[in-house]
């Protein structure tokens, strides 16, 4: 079950559910992968339109990672993700929107 207090999202890849997350260390990796300087910056480049496909592969894979999923990561490149791209990039803006902002009650 997703709990957005954690910072939760859920996705559903090759038709099974994986709860992602981002963490800390996953958020530090994505600034390197994504060669940005800063966390503001990150989240700046999501809601600026300014991502692309490669953006929100790495998002998705790092929160699979932060979600301590069993699902291979790699794996993503060719999965069947639920909702095709547009439900992969609406996850992966879910997914930051989430690292920094508490759920309404």
């Amino acid at each position: 079950m997703t709990n957005p207090w954690r910072g939760e999202v859920t996705l559903v890849i090759d038709g099974q559910p994986q709860v992602m997350r981002l963490t800390l260390g996953a958020l530090a990796g994505l600034e390197t992968a994504l060669a940005e300087p800063s966390l503001v910056a990150l989240v700046e480049r999501f809601e600026q339109g300014r991502f692309s496909s490669t953006d929100v592969l790495a998002v998705l894979k790092a929160g699979l990672a932060g979600g301590s999923c069993a699902f291979d990561a790699d794996h993503l490149d060719h999965a069947d993700i639920a909702g095709g791209p547009m439900g992969a990039a609406r996850a992966a803006a879910e997914l930051i929107a989430r690292a920094f902002v508490v759920p309404e009650a």
